[in-house]
């Protein structure tokens, strides 16, 4: 359908697509044909319905011309409150067209008043009144409410398919059944419904109609038992369309012409659902149908011819807006923005081309064809800056791949500290990332996603396997602790020997849970020092045990090796002091006199050399100890 028909008519199309229903709907084929000698009628009334085009421009006569803007306020709302969304578009674009004269006009002298003030040309903003406003706003009411309308019927278009196929699928098993008494009402009975289902879309209409006709052609063909029950119902639905012929003629007396035409329209309609009618009436019966629906058609061809004047008006409007329209031919730019801004320009002249009403039939596929010509140009040129724009999305994407091949690296790694560090990296990376490619982006994230995630998760569960190995060495430690406490308690087993063997037991363990490690280390030194208190030790030989039981102690530390390499440095410094001090006090004891009171110096110094050379004894001996570990 060209643009302004659909933009001015679509109200026009609702009863347009009820006779198209009858155009296509019966056609069946030469072999149908044959089949159903009976049903010529019905294919006539097909070719009798046939709706001149000019119905799309189809509005009613009410004179708008000398309303104020109030009145037209009023009018336009009027119209909304009785929901009359697609009947009365056309009615609704004149009182629009009347109102932006108003609109115009007011806009214009207040122009030339703030001009004539001083003003800036380019300063200039009308604002408009809070009456224009309500208009406005009442008017895309309108338009909202009629869109939402049309795609409501088209859905109820479709849902009536889907319910005659589910009736033809009940017919075509009738129909290959075995004949029963009810066959003929069952039959009734589906035609009843499929009568009452409303218009289905205008492609799939002439196979749903031909295949329901073809059916009942084999219905009543192949049930020839019947045949006087299908007389008598013929004679019933030859009752039925001629009191519908009376209804056809009476509408040659109604002044609405519109409501005429919607009337004859439903007419039509249940004129093609009432089953065929005895051979000998057919022709006759359809020639008086159709010679009442040609009265009421030559009558709204008369209107459209009265009406050429106004779409005459309509075509010099849109020959304007297509003027301005060539200012857009040529447009380039570097920039999303200007591109946008470009854009929203011309979709207000769209706006306003689809607010525009009908045009000469003659016209109207040439002047169509510029229009949308020209706007197709406009949206291929934006189309190629952001074709390019894409290269760049193209380059970001291998950036992305590469980040995903160096994430899926590192999925099986178990140096968790530093790929943990590399995969943060990565995942810093992918944000700065421009953008990417629709079609690409939630796969490629995904991927990048799925392997993080893989890594992170095996490092979570191998610290879980670690943690419950620290669970268990913690239980074995508090039982050594445990043992080391009973074996104090009972006495009898208390060694030096003993204590060291549970002492060893213990540091063999592995770790502990972090949180746990200083309790545990406090518990075993409590337990180690309850069994000291039974043990008999003296002089030297405690010494060095306890020397040696403070070194196996220190094997339960993670840094022992430190620990005691620490400890040696500290005795060798100390050894090396004392002897560099028995050094010193010999050197000293040669220049004492032979006196009373130098031969008591050289006494204390004799004792202080002997104490420092036992402690230097004592020293070395804990420093082979040390050497042990």
């Amino acid at each position: 359908m060209d643009k302004d028909k659909e933009m001015s008519g679509k109200e026009d199309k609702v009863t347009e697509s009820l006779v198209d229903k009858q155009e296509s709907g019966m056609d069946a084929s030469a072999e149908e044909k044959e089949q159903k000698p009976e049903n010529t009628s019905e294919e006539d009334v097909n070719e009798g319905t046939e709706a001149p085009e000019e119905e799309e421009h189809e509005e009613e006569s009410v004179d708008y011309s000398n309303f104020d803007k109030a009145q037209l306020l009023k009018a336009l709302k009027e119209i909304v409150s009785q929901q009359n969304f697609m009947r009365g578009d056309s009615l609704v674009q004149e009182i629009k067209s009347h109102y932006e004269e108003y609109y115009s006009k007011e806009k214009e002298l207040a122009q030339q008043q703030y001009l004539a003030d001083g003003g800036d040309e380019e300063g200039f903003d009308f604002r408009g009144a809070d009456e224009d406003r309500e208009f406005f706003a009442t008017f895309q009411q309108f338009k909202d409410k009629r869109h939402e309308l049309i795609r409501e019927l088209e859905r109820s278009k479709e849902k009536n398919a889907q319910e005659k196929n589910l009736i033809l699928d009940r017919l075509r098993g009738l129909v290959d059944g075995e004949e029963t008494t009810h066959s003929i009402e069952t039959i009734k009975k589906i035609q009843e419904e499929w009568k009452k289902i409303g218009p289905v879309p205008h492609s799939q209409n002439k196979n749903l109609w031909a295949s329901y006709n073809a059916l009942m052609d084999r219905f009543y063909d192949n049930r020839s038992i019947y045949f006087e029950l299908k007389e008598l119902d013929r004679k019933k639905n030859l009752e039925s369309k001629l009191e519908l012929c009376d209804k056809a003629e009476a509408l040659s007396e109604t002044a609405d012409i519109k409501e005429a035409i919607r009337s004859l329209n439903e007419l039509h309609e249940e004129f093609k659902h009432i089953g065929p009618v005895p051979r000998d009436e057919q022709e006759a019966l359809w020639q008086r149908f159709k010679a009442a629906s040609d009265a009421i058609y030559n009558r709204r061809k008369e209107y459209y011819e009265s009406q050429r004047e106004v779409f005459k008006a309509n075509l010099e409007l849109k020959v304007k807006l297509i003027e301005r329209l060539e200012a857009f031919k040529a447009f380039k730019a570097e920039k999303i923005r200007d591109w946008n801004t470009k854009t929203k320009e011309i979709l207000a002249i769209q706006k306003e081309w689809e607010a525009i009403g009908p045009v000469p039939r003659e016209s109207g596929k040439e002047i169509n064809k510029t229009f949308w010509g020209l706007f197709k140009q406009f949206f291929q040129h934006k189309n190629q800056f952001f074709k390019e724009l894409d290269e760049v999305r193209h380059q970001n994407k291998e950036k992305a791949e590469a980040l995903i091949a160096d994430a899926e690296a590192h999925i099986e790694s178990t140096d968790w500290k530093e790929t943990s560090n590399h995969l943060i990296q990565l995942q810093k990376d992918w944000k700065e990332l421009g953008p990417l490619p629709e079609k690409f982006r939630d796969s490629l994230y995904g991927r990048f996603k799925k392997a993080c995630d893989t890594f992170f998760d095996n490092r979570r569960n191998a610290n879980k396997e670690t943690n419950k190995a620290f669970e268990e060495n913690l239980a074995a430690k508090e039982a050594v602790c445990a043992e080391i406490e009973a074996a104090a308690n009972g006495k009898e087993d208390v060694s030096p020997e003993h204590l060291e063997s549970l002492i060893q037991q213990f540091n063999e363990i592995g770790f502990v849970p972090r949180k746990n490690m200083k309790d545990i280390s406090a518990k075993f030194n409590d337990s180690v020092n309850v069994y000291l208190g039974q043990l008999d030790l003296e002089g030297e030989s405690k010494d060095d045990f306890l020397f040696r039981l403070n070194l196996n102690k220190l094997q339960a530390d993670p840094n022992s090796n430190r620990v005691l390499n620490k400890k040696e440095h500290g005795i060798r410094k100390q050894i090396s002091d004392l002897e560099n001090n028995i050094t010193l006090w010999r050197n000293n004891l040669e220049f004492f006199a032979s006196s009373r009171t130098a031969d008591k110096l050289k006494d204390q110094f004799e004792e202080k050399i002997d104490k420092a050379e036992q402690e230097v004894d004592k020293l070395k001996k804990k420093l082979s100890i040390i050497r042990e570990f």
